[in-house]
């Protein structure tokens, strides 16, 4: 993309916590920075992406199909240590290019659920590369807001726009379930269980210690997990089915969608205002 195109995305991106119009309206996507191969200094690139689950992501380093692998392709192979936005955290990662027949099963992956990009890599002659975004380092990523409030808010509204893709995907989808689906769907629910299990284990006994009067509305939001665990389980299980039709999979998407927008914005309404209040 020209440097001007790449700039307001970046901005947009940066100022609506990961929300883009035009060309990369509706799509996943992060922003990578590499360290230029000879200039070291950051550069900074939107990218689409791929969940791949356990804890990684997956970029394509298409180019559109040009002759060439783009110039951030060349920067993460002399330095794999890259940082990576997502609209809700900044963390650190190490790239890794997928070689042989991992990259080939990956790049199928990606394919059968994008067409684009198998007439990408019918336009050039070179091995169009799959690079997989590992976090590296310990701890969980950094959020990008300086409240409390704003990161609860932030990742539920990350869930909400995730939840919102997958239904579109599998409202469009075919008469099979495609293996990149599959995938999105597995990735969002452990993504919500290790969410769920981060407030049940840390927050909401660190807000139930200091104000005792919340162990109702903590009582209920734990009820609401278990409730939405319940619903990840028959999603997962009908994602996981050797050959799944989508109907049942949107249906059990549909109950999620539901139970958890509910839920979410319960939570926002009881904890936000005690998260972001003045410390006395």
């Amino acid at each position: 993309m020209p440097n001007d195109f790449n700039r307001q995305v970046i901005e947009e991106f940066r100022a609506n916590a990961g929300r883009v119009g035009g060309f990369f309206e509706g799509a996943r996507l992060l922003l990578l920075t590499t360290v230029g191969a000879r200039s070291g200094t950051p550069h900074t690139t939107p990218l689409g992406y791929l969940p791949d689950g356990g804890g990684r992501v997956l970029v394509i380093a298409s180019a559109a199909g040009a002759p060439r692998h783009p110039a951030w392709f060349h920067n993460l192979v002399a330095d794999p240590r890259v940082t990576i936005e997502t609209g809700a955290f900044t963390y650190e990662a190490r790239a890794v290019v997928l070689k042989g027949a991992e990259r080939d099963r990956v790049f199928a992956r990606a394919a059968e659920a994008d067409p684009g990009w198998a007439e990408y890599q019918a336009k050039t002659d070179r091995v169009i590369p799959v690079v997989a975004l590992e976090q590296a380092g310990d701890g969980p990523p950094a959020p990008n807001v300086t409240s409390w409030g704003a990161h609860l808010k932030l990742v539920h509204d990350a869930f909400r726009r995730e939840l919102s893709l997958i239904r579109e995907e599998v409202s469009r989808s075919g008469p099979g379930l495609g293996a990149q689906l599959r995938v999105n769907c597995l990735t969002l629910c452990q993504g919500l269980h290790n969410h769920h299990t981060g407030e049940d284990m840390m927050m909401f006994p660190m807000l139930g210690r200091d104000r005792p009067d919340l162990e109702p509305v903590l009582e209920r939001l734990r009820e609401e997990h278990d409730r939405i665990a319940v619903l990840l389980g028959d999603l997962r299980e009908v994602v996981s089915a050797d050959r799944t039709d989508p109907l049942p999979v949107l249906t059990e998407v549909e109950r999620l969608t539901g139970e958890l927008e509910a839920h979410l914005t319960y939570e926002e309404e009881q904890l936000i205002p005690i998260l972001d209040a003045p410390a006395s």
